[in-house]
């Protein structure tokens, strides 16, 4: 197969679909590989590094995508990227439809077969694509709410961990998963007082075990979301549902009530937010200020640290893309329902079910589609 790798063109994203590793590996499958000249410059992998395995540079992003088969990208298509896909094209990246209808409506009128990583499953009922991701957006959640309460930044002025006489922040977490997991360990190794709040009784006492009672588990009812949200230091939205908008958890009539210079942290915003006040932001401008609370929004947080994201991402995604080019995308998907669970839009119909109720639109059974 011919797959393609175009540069990542959102603002500050430096990571790249296939690290030389990874296409190593698939020219050793037979398949060949188109990189885009300097896809890999922003974390220090040169076209020399791809050259060097068998692949074949090319100079822009409308060749890549002409001459390829298979494109692996890590964020979602710009509207550019939506018009250079083809029928019959796959496409297989991080999608985030749910709250985008006018990407959605792109790629259903692209006729490409697109794959979402973050809908991808496994036996465990666990979104295997999603995790690394999600585990480096947690620890970046609690760096970046340490630099959202700076004073400079229009923040409280508070050191999360506190120093000897002085109380440590409150930092509460919306959501037990992984994010939630990450953002935990990382608060508490920086001596903040934790708070986890999650509907699962399960996600619960597995936090209560893993941090041996270092955070305290709450049941997440209306009451007590508003109880430890006014009260926090800084909240992190660590909320998902899987291939869904998220759901507006935190009011604007809560943020109201929260301590001036209190931070808030929405991992979930690559879904639409989990705070009714969050809108995305960039690297470049990720903070903004609304009612007194710092809000930090930034859409792809793992793109700060990107070459430990990419390298994380391509361990869990190379499986997955050499089934795809290996068998086809016809038998992949017929050999594995985890995969097939990954496909979102197959040659303009929806075949994922929570971005149909999104947006109001017709849905197709993906085994039926394909």
């Amino acid at each position: 197969m011919y797959i393609g790798v175009p540069t990542e063109i959102k603002n500050n994203e430096y990571r790249v679909g296939l690290t030389p590793s990874s296409v190593a590996e698939l020219i050793s499958h037979g398949h060949h590989v188109f990189v885009q000249k300097d896809a890999g410059m922003g974390i220090n992998f040169s076209d020399q590094d791809y050259i060097d395995i068998g692949a074949k540079i090319l100079n822009n992003a409308s060749e890549v995508f002409a001459k390829s088969e298979m494109i692996i990208k890590v964020k979602e298509p710009q509207e550019n990227e939506c018009a250079m896909l083809r029928p019959g094209q796959i496409l297989f990246t991080y999608l985030h439809l749910a709250p985008d209808l006018k990407q959605t409506q792109a790629l259903m009128n692209s006729g490409a077969i697109c794959i979402a990583y973050e809908t991808v499953t496994n036996d465990a009922g666990q979104l295997p694509l999603l995790v690394p991701m999600s585990e480096v957006a947690g620890r970046m959640s609690i760096q970046a709410g340490a630099f959202a309460l700076q004073k400079s930044n229009g923040g409280s002025g508070l050191l999360l961990g506190g120093v000897p006489g002085v109380e440590p922040a409150k930092v509460v977490i919306i959501g037990a998963g992984i994010v939630g997991q990450n953002a935990a360990q990382m608060a508490i190794g920086m001596g903040a007082n934790v708070v986890i709040l999650d509907k699962k009784i399960s996600a619960l006492q597995h936090i209560d075990e893993l941090f041996n009672g270092r955070v305290r588990t709450i049941y997440s009812t209306k009451d007590a979301l508003k109880r430890h949200v006014t009260s926090a230091d800084l909240v992190i939205g660590a909320v998902l549902v899987h291939g869904a908008a998220a759901p507006k958890l935190v009011s604007k009539a809560m943020i109201k009530e929260m301590k001036k210079g209190s931070a808030l942290v929405d991992v979930a915003i690559d879904q639409g937010g989990c705070f009714e006040t969050s809108h995305a932001t960039t690297h470049e401008n990720p903070i903004y200020i609304v009612d007194d609370i710092v809000h930090y929004c930034v859409a792809n947080m793992p793109g700060a640290v990107a070459r430990t994201s990419t390298q994380a991402l391509n361990n869990a995604t190379l499986p997955y893309v050499l089934k795809l080019a290996d068998l086809g995308y016809r038998e992949a998907f017929r050999q594995d329902k985890h995969l097939l669970n990954g496909l979102n839009v197959f040659q303009g119909k929806i075949t994922l079910l929570e971005v149909a109720q999104a947006h109001k639109l017709e849905h197709k059974e993906p085994a039926l589609v394909i």
